[in-house]
């Protein structure tokens, strides 16, 4: 098993010359572009994509190579996850050359391989670079070509970076000298989920407002923090999907999900000085203007400054480094109870939204859209340490006002702001 751990960028076209230019002055290690064709497999039911799985063969010329990757982790483009390799003498499934402990309990191989068939394909011409950075070789991989699934297809046209040996930091560090120009976008979405995608009829994704994070009971302060940074960042890159596909709401999401960066940093400001965020606060206040004023995805989301916003924000969450700036007494605090901590902070954002809407407000709401939406997205990462079924309504109501109050719906308004400033706490500790 080999432990894949890459960083995924899409890239605009008109850069590719200058973007590989720039790869031949970085790599004394060059190699020649192969033509790539990789059919994925999948049964009726999904049984693959239903256990986090893809597989793969891979063919190259008269060689073959059968692939699975199954669930890791996913920090903005970062992947970690397992990869299993199997070389093949022709294009045919054999299960049986994969490791028994890769599958689900109970799972009959033979049965699953007969069920298994041909989904989509992805065809490209990949052309490679290897660089020393550091102590690290990191592969970086330019594939053009296309996507392919019945009569459905879309474009390939990306960069990936692949750890080949050493530490996965330095991936993030040779990508910050990659972004210093425009071009690149950080992706989200794998070549795989973009063929799951087409073979489900590319039917248009719907955007997908932040809702409250599943955390367990024993989570610590710090599990909380990394968490909810992770959910944001991978709002604002499923977001910037949409956008640059022409999804016109998705740039709402995108802002809201930047936004809800510096609340959580706020949140944990008595933990957390600010010095350890300044850079990264001061890039995302940056980043929301230049949104602000723009009306198409592309000219701003493959901007230099978008990059590097992302890029800081996923090493910062990567590799921790606030603990670079808080004492013992700090750390104490971040692996304290995130329950102990959401009981006293809810009390005090519930003040605090009661306070503000406690009467009417006339024609001053919209005034107040940004002193809620701080409030709302502490309440919703907070809220998450709590079964969903006590949580949900709560921050329903809260949210219900929010929409109400950014689209100037009279009735509505008033209907949510009733609503959330009467319903009772649902966490301990209260008051009430």
């Amino acid at each position: 098993m080999a432990q894949e751990i890459e960083l995924k960028f899409i890239v605009n076209p008109p850069v590719i010359h200058s973007l590989s230019e720039k790869l031949n002055a970085l790599s004394q290690e060059q190699h020649e572009t192969r033509q790539l064709v990789n059919i994925y497999y999948e049964t009726a039911d999904n049984f693959l994509r239903r256990h986090n799985m893809g597989l793969r063969i891979r063919g190259n010329g008269n060689h073959y190579e059968m692939t699975m990757k199954t669930s890791g982790q996913v920090i903005g483009g970062l992947h970690q996850r397992p990869e299993y390799n199997v070389p093949l003498s022709e294009p045919v499934l054999d299960l049986t050359l994969l490791p028994a402990e890769i599958w689900p309990q109970g799972v009959d191989i033979a049965e699953l391989q007969q069920q298994l068939n041909p989904l989509f394909s992805t065809n490209f011409n990949r052309q490679t670079w290897v660089v020393q950075q550091g102590t690290s070789r990191i592969e970086l991989a330019l594939d053009q070509g296309e996507v392919v699934a019945g009569d459905l297809q879309e474009p390939i046209c990306e960069l990936e970076l692949e750890l080949l040996e050493g530490e996965a930091g330095a991936l993030l560090v040779l990508a910050e000298q990659l972004v210093n120009e425009p071009g690149l976008r950080m992706g989200l979405l794998s070549k795989a989920a973009r063929g799951y995608h087409l073979a489900q009829g590319a039917v248009e994704r719907a955007v997908k407002p932040l809702g409250l994070l599943s955390l367990a009971p024993k989570t610590t302060i710090e599990q909380g923090l990394k968490a909810a940074l992770a959910q944001s960042l991978e709002s604002g890159l499923y977001h910037e999907e949409l956008w640059s596909r022409g999804n016109k709401a998705a740039k709402q999401h995108i802002m809201l999900a930047a936004g809800n960066v510096r609340h959580v940093l706020a949140l944990f400001g008595g933990i957390i000085p600010r010095k350890a965020s300044s850079q990264l606060r001061d890039l995302l206040l940056s980043f929301e203007t230049s949104l602000a004023e723009q009306d198409k995805g592309d000219s701003v989301l493959f901007s230099a400054q978008a990059s590097i916003t992302k890029l800081v924000l996923t090493r910062w969450l990567f590799e921790s480094q606030w603990r670079d700036f808080v004492d013992e007494k700090g750390r104490i605090k971040l692996d304290g109870s995130l329950k102990r901590f959401a009981d006293g902070h809810l009390s005090r954002h519930s003040a605090e939204l009661r306070a503000i809407f406690q009467r009417p407000l006339g024609d001053a709401y919209a005034d107040k859209l940004t002193r809620l939406i701080r409030e709302l997205d502490a309440a919703r990462l907070l809220a998450g340490i709590y079964p969903v079924e006590q949580a949900s309504p709560w921050v329903e109501n809260w949210q219900g006002l929010f929409d109400a109050i950014k689209t100037n719906q009279i009735v509505e308004i008033e209907h949510y702001r009733n609503e959330a400033i009467s319903q009772a706490p649902f966490w301990l500790h209260s008051g009430k």
